[in-house]
């Protein structure tokens, strides 16, 4: 029975006969869990739900059944190289690679994961490894004809010089012949052990001749690899205990040309740009990641004396920690003193792994940071050094060791003046990162002259970068001289607590003048890596299209699911089955209406919707058009003009008179050379006004509640102010040839768009996943991907392997654009349409949009939706039963509080006095002037030609780093904004009878 549930899962999954995808998933599962359940030690079943899990999109779920499939049979090259895809598509190239490894280490002919791996190195730009695994990967079983002739390509270009200049920049991933060296999961320890007393040795894993054959280096000439037989290829892997947990392959070292950069932009970080940041804090995150890893090894080889003493039989070098220098940890010990060969240090170790801190004087999170990282002879030469006051401050040198290993960057205090320093101070925060928690302890000690050595690292002048999250520490040390007081405690902040601790334990921590990101600890945002390539043949994907007969269809909640489920979808059928009067949008009733309402006005060249031209026919991305302003009356007498041109022109063509004419917009052919009709695109006008345009919008009330303007389940409705365009109704007035370049919506919000007709318009969109893609394009096009305007070419998005949706808009017809969704119209016919936003009450929806919150400030954009505003409306209003969107709503309140309670420490600290200002109903949330990043609650407000200015608590340390000239103001009660906090509560379904 469990054989037969098992088929018929995988019978499910694999069959697109059976019916709709997400419905044979669901059987899928179904049928694979009742297989489990008679079985649950079946690894071929976990990892056939794995496979099911991670077609649905459940990443942990894939990952989980993953795991136990490795846990329950033998190591199986299939499970690895399924994680590996896993992790690209996660944007995870490093860990990709490992898992693809694996997998071509357990089996050396698997030709899905050398290809997997090669697709991998071609995505990295990095063609030669690509090239040797895709000769891999046909080297058994022969090729498809699109691997055979990517490999005939790059064989006949790996010497041109395009290829040469990939080669030659900073590679991504360690080469093929690294990456075989690199340490292992531990499911393949033991075979690996055995491999590497091979007579070969280790070495001989890596891409060879068959053995006995003298190895050659890669070259154009010969890319091909041929493994060594391995004696344990017959033989089955070793079955690791399923109580182990899962270890996945190790995090890369930093590659010297990798530390050099690094220690390059850490010397410039004040003048850096948005992206090399960006590059800095990635550079970071892969040195901590490193760190960790060596230190957890190290420890590992502490406490199995076995293991050390095979690696130094064997020559391997023990690992060591190193700092974010690449150097070993700095320990402050005396010149004169001398490692103890005695147990004293053991000692130590022992005394702190059992709990007692007496004898040491040490917090508890720092015997933790003890027991992990430091060995025998550090904590030896620690305890025998001479130094007299050894008592006193061996907890402040491991807290010196400590900070330096957990830091970002280490810099020495400049004796100066106390004004030099804040202004220095203020020069580097301003550049720091947004979404690191960044804390500075800048105070002289007067203990620096007296320093042993001029290395010496004093932890009360140590400046750091820490992270701080819901469950992480953030450790500081303050200003005071050593022989004052030492540093103090750590302290936890999570949204389990009360809104007054939450207060209370960040409270005195922002002295410095720290800003911190709505994200937590997480990496800086940034583009992701495309998805797991789709086969050319599903690069043109039909577009999901729902069909209304009856009001009860709109009003449905499969409808509201199917489209929060989907990129892109047309609802056709809609303006029918609600009865819409669209004639109320139609050019003749705005005009009856209100004639002279303003309008924006685009001028543009008129194309064919796939092609975009420069004036000398050459193709290109850029969308160029000129800005203009008249009313709606003259815009329809534009319309209707360009309509009786064309008939006159269908006319005369009929007739035999017209030649070809230069107006011609639907034949790409002669498109050279030829000059283009200008046409004029009369786009956002302003439908906000309830008092001229009631009849319009209390029309679009008839619509179902998840598409509406206004609506409980809209998240824009409660950001308590009129925000154009997205919580209002906007108009475009359309002739053919009227172009929305490329865009992703503001904070990739949802959107609704209903062509009210006459004519049709086409649409071209991409799901969200690939917008990394396309800001890539747009780069190598020398175009902003937030403020340039883009019209792609489909022809470089297929090369790219991006899905693109192309379909027809007709009149009545309403698409839903998904969260995130890339997408860019052309009018086809004369017509009208309007368009809004919509914020679904979910976590998807509130995770991009946080997350674009977060990487627009990173590239100085203004976000014109003010998340930490809304995420404090959402608590007031909203009942939140969704677990997942209930914890990102309060984690980012709790956030908001800890940046208060900083903002407030700097000020107080300063002895500015923070004046109670209020805050007006429906008053907008406030931008700061100069870098247009929201500011909340504390406003920074400086007088300037008789207006009063707001800035954020950065911009005004920038004018003047002791904020002489500003006053602060303060909208809420902080007790107000505690209440708020305590009472937001997970809501739970009540069952209805």
């Amino acid at each position: 029975m469990t054989d037969v549930e098992q088929a018929n899962g995988w019978l499910y999954h694999i069959t697109d006969q059976l019916g709709d995808k997400n419905r044979r998933e669901g059987l899928a599962v179904h049928y694979l869990k009742e297989s489990l359940s008679s079985d649950n030690t079946n690894g071929q079943t976990w990892y056939l739900l794995g496979r099911c899990f991670s077609t649905l999109g459940k990443v942990h779920d894939a990952f989980v059944s993953y795991r136990n499939s490795i846990d329950k049979s033998e190591a199986s090259a299939d499970t690895w190289c399924s994680i590996g895809v896993l992790y690209q598509q996660q944007n995870q190239p490093m860990d990709a690679l490992q898992a693809y490894i694996c997998a071509v280490q357990l089996d050396k002919t698997h030709t899905a994961a050398w290809t997997d791996l090669g697709i991998l190195y071609e995505n990295c730009e990095q063609p030669k490894d690509a090239l040797t695994c895709y000769l891999n990967a046909i080297q058994n079983k022969g090729g498809s004809s699109n691997l055979n002739t990517k490999i005939k390509y790059l064989q006949q270009h790996l010497n041109s010089v395009a290829v040469q200049h990939l080669q030659s920049k900073q590679k991504k991933l360690p080469s093929i012949e690294e990456a075989w060296a690199l340490p292992i999961p531990a499911e393949l320890t033991s075979r690996q052990g055995t491999i590497t007393q091979h007579p070969m040795g280790k070495n001989a894993m890596l891409h060879s001749q068959p053995m006995g054959v003298q190895q050659n280096t890669l070259s154009p000439g010969n890319p091909g690899v041929v493994l060594p037989d391995d004696p344990l290829n017959k033989k089955k892997a070793l079955k690791r205990p399923s109580s182990e947990p899962l270890e996945l392959p190790a995090p890369p070292a930093l590659t010297p040309q990798q530390l050099q950069l690094l220690q390059h932009l850490q010397q410039n970080e004040a003048s850096l740009n948005p992206n090399q940041r960006q590059q800095l804090q990635a550079l970071h995150h892969q040195m901590m990641k490193y760190q960790q890893y060596q230190m957890k090894v190290h420890q590992q080889r502490l406490t199995d004396p076995g293991q050390r003493s095979a690696d130094m039989l064997s020559g391997m070098p023990l690992p060591t920690p190193i700092t974010s220098s690449g150097l070993l940890p700095h320990v402050n010990i005396p010149d004169n003193a001398t490692p103890s060969q005695g147990d004293t240090g053991t000692s130590l170790a022992s005394s702190l792994q059992s709990g007692g801190s007496s004898e040491a004087g040490l917090p508890k999170d720092l015997q933790k940071f003890v027991t992990d990282h430091l060995n025998d002879t550090d904590l030896s030469a620690l305890l025998n050094s001479s130094r007299p006051d050894l008592a006193t401050s061996i907890a402040e040198d491991l807290l010196a060791q400590f900070t330096q290993c957990q830091s970002t960057s280490v810099k020495k205090q400049d004796p100066s003046p106390i004004n030099s320093q804040q202004s220095s101070e203020s020069s580097q925060h301003e550049n720091t990162p947004i979404s690191q928690d960044t804390v500075k302890t800048t105070s002289p000690s007067k203990h620096s002259s007296h320093s042993p050595r001029e290395g010496r690292i004093d932890p009360t002048q140590v400046e750091y970068r820490v992270k701080c999250d819901s469950d992480t520490k953030l450790v500081i040390s303050r200003n005071v001289p050593r022989s004052h007081s030492p540093p103090p405690a750590p302290f936890n902040i999570s949204i389990n607590m009360k809104g007054k601790e939450v207060l209370a334990a960040c409270r005195g921590y922002g002295k410095g003048g720290i800003t911190t990101s709505m994200l937590g600890d997480r990496c800086p945002p940034r583009p992701p890596s495309p998805p797991f390539p789709l086969p050319k043949d599903s690069l043109n994907p039909p577009t999901p299209s729902v069909y209304l007969e009856t009001k009860k269809d709109a009003f449905s909640i499969e409808l509201q699911q199917y489209c929060y489920s989907q990129p892109v979808v047309v609802i056709r059928g809609l303006a029918g089955a609600l009865k819409l009067d669209l004639g109320l949008f139609s050019t003749k009733s705005l005009v009856e209406a209100n004639a002279d309402h303003a309008v924006e006005v685009r001028t543009q060249r008129q194309q064919a919707p796939d092609e975009n031209r420069d004036v000398y026919g050459n193709r290109l991305w850029r969308c160029d058009s000129s800005r203009g302003r008249t009313t709606i009356a003259r815009y329809a007498q534009y319309q209707a003009s360009s309509f009786q041109e064309s008939l006159r022109e269908e006319n005369e063509k009929a007739k035999g008179l017209h030649k070809d004419s230069d107006s011609d917009s639907n034949s790409s052919s002669g498109a050279k050379g030829r000059k283009k009709k200008t046409i004029k695109f009369g786009t956002n006008v302003d439908l906000s006004d309830e008092k001229k345009w009631k009849p319009q919008l209390q029309e679009l009330t008839k619509l179902p509640a998840f598409t509406k303007v206004v609506s409980a389940s809209n998240l824009l409705s409660h950001v308590g102010n009129t925000i154009l365009g997205m919580n209002t109704v906007q108009l475009y007035m359309k002739v053919p040839g009227s172009r929305t370049p490329g865009h992703q919506e503001n904070n990739n919000f949802c959107s609704v768009n209903i062509n009210i007709g006459p004519g049709d318009c086409e649409w071209f969109a991409v799901p969200e996943s690939y917008w990394g893609v396309l800001h890539n394009l747009c780069e190598k096009n020398n175009l902003n991907y937030l403020t340039g305007s883009w019209w792609p070419i489909l022809e470089d998005l297929y090369e790219e392997d991006v899905p693109v949706y192309r379909f027809i808009q007709k009149p009545g017809d309403l698409v839903w654009v998904g969260a995130g969704t890339v997408h860019w119209v052309q009018a086809i016919g004369w017509c009208n349409n309007i368009a809004w936003n919509v914020g679904p009450v979910n976590a998807r929806q509130f995770q991009l949009a946080l997350e674009r919150y977060e990487w627009n400030k990173l590239q100085s954009y203004k976000s014109i939706v003010p998340m930490v505003h809304l995420a404090w409306n959402i608590a007031r209003n909203l009942n939140v039963a969704e677990p997942k969107f209930f914890e990102q709503v309060k984690s980012c309140l709790m956030r908001s509080l800890r940046q208060i309670r900083f903002t407030l420490d700097f000020v107080e600290d300063l002895g500015l006095e923070v004046k109670w200002h209020g805050r007006g109903e429906n008053e907008a949330a406030h931008y700061c002037n100069d870098c247009e990043v929201e500011v909340f609650d504390i406003l920074f407000v400086l007088e300037q030609d008789k207006k009063f200015i707001v800035h954020c608590q950065d911009c005004a340390r920038k004018i003047h780093p002791r904020l002489e000239g500003f006053v602060i103001l303060k909208q809420y009660h902080t007790s107000q904004l505690c209440e708020i906090f305590d009472r937001f509560q997970l809501a739970h379904h009540v069952p209805t009878s």
